[in-house]
């Protein structure tokens, strides 16, 4: 996903269940990978850690960080 220099990340509160959007923006940034994430295309995050993921095995490898 392209962003341009203008569009601003999101701040979030991940829940159980999804997301609040305490800062608008229009992309919010992997934890794992650096790469910029589309709202509308946002699918996992660790409520513990409060950090979005762009892939299910990018969420995997910063689980195991810690293991």
């Amino acid at each position: 996903m392209l962003m341009s220099s203008g569009e601003k990340a999101a701040t979030l509160i991940y829940g159980a269940n999804g997301f609040r959007v305490v800062k608008p923006g229009r992309f919010v940034t992997c934890a794992a990978t650096g790469e910029p994430i589309a709202l509308e295309e946002l699918r996992y995050w660790s409520v513990e850690r409060q950090e979005p993921y762009a892939t299910p095995q990018a969420a995997t490898r910063r689980l195991l960080e810690d293991s």
